[in-house]
């Protein structure tokens, strides 16, 4: 059974406007290849569950930043002992959705945007955050305390 969902009225009989506040998601995973991967797949859940279908593009190029975020961190940001943390938010009113994987090692902070150097053609590594760069609309590094950094990216989903 569909239903909509009008806004409450107000006591004079007008519509009150609702504020369209974002979702959330948060969970922490051991910093392990098997830990990257499923961050990309509870993503993947809550993706779709808010509205992104597994087979839209929107859905894909989500995955794949999340996925290149969540191997960076068990890859380069691994510290025995401590895991990552993987956190969504969307936002409605514009569509956005901020990806934000943080790991134990602030000393390890990747080149900033539009810094970032091709891999040799040989390697077979360097080329996560080269992706993040092209597919999101914004992208970065944090560190919000002494213990922990954060590599975040933005993407509008359409």
């Amino acid at each position: 059974m569909n239903a909509e969902i009008s806004p409450p009225e107000t006591a004079d009989g007008h519509r009150a406007e609702v504020a369209a506040s974002p979702r959330h998601f948060t969970i922490r995973l051991s910093a392990t290849r098997r830990g990257a991967r499923l961050a990309r797949r509870l993503a993947c859940e809550q993706l779709d569950s808010w509205g992104w279908p597994y087979d839209s593009d929107a859905h894909r190029t989500a995955a794949l930043l999340v996925g290149e975020l969540a191997a960076n961190a068990a890859l380069h940001g691994r510290e025995k002992g401590r895991d990552f943390r993987l956190g969504l938010t969307f936002h409605l009113e514009d569509s956005a959705l901020r990806i934000e994987v943080t790991d134990p090692r602030p000393d390890r902070r990747p080149p900033g945007p539009g810094l970032l150097q091709p891999p040799s053609s040989e390697g077979e590594s360097g080329r996560g955050l080269l992706l993040v760069e092209v597919l999101a609309d914004h992208w970065g590094t944090t560190c919000g305390d002494p213990y922990t950094k954060t590599v975040w990216c933005e993407v509008t989903l359409r």
